[in-house]
């Protein structure tokens, strides 16, 4: 005898498996650095943890021009820094963190002074997951 309910569990399983909601992006640390005040551009550092593989592809901010994920090197004693554009991976479960001296966000032409007590809203996009909006204090030089 021919079970004719086998095809429609398993059609309502694969249905069910195309509409789970994509894995999160967990963001931990977040900080910016205060700039002098009329500075053209400021750095904002964090750590993320994707619980699949993913990868951030981009950042928004409405208090600046734009903002990009950047590459900081060292390079014959002069510090060289570049725009990612294929941005950064989050290999699954790992802790990827975004910081001064390596990867890290770049606030480009901000509309507000960056200094100690101020916050910078970032929307963090990614390859996978759905965006992470998140507010951003703004930290004294030295700041951790």
């Amino acid at each position: 005898m021919k079970t004719p309910y086998l095809p429609i569990l398993a059609v309502a399983a694969l249905a069910g498996a195309a509409q789970a909601a994509p894995a999160k992006v967990a963001v931990e640390g977040a900080w910016c650095r205060a700039a002098p005040k009329g500075a053209p551009a400021g750095g904002c550092y964090l750590t993320l943890k994707a619980a699949a593989a993913d990868r951030l592809v981009s950042v928004e901010t409405p208090v600046a021009a734009r903002a990009e994920i950047h590459t900081m090197s060292m390079d014959g004693g002069v510090m060289r820094m570049r725009k990612l554009t294929d941005g950064v991976a989050l290999p699954a479960g790992q802790a990827v963190a975004l910081k001064p001296g390596a990867e890290h966000l770049m606030v480009i032409g901000p509309k507000i002074d960056l200094v100690a007590g101020a916050s910078v809203p970032l929307t963090l996009r990614f390859k996978y997951a759905p965006p992470v909006a998140i507010n951003v204090p703004v930290k004294a030089v030295g700041g951790k």
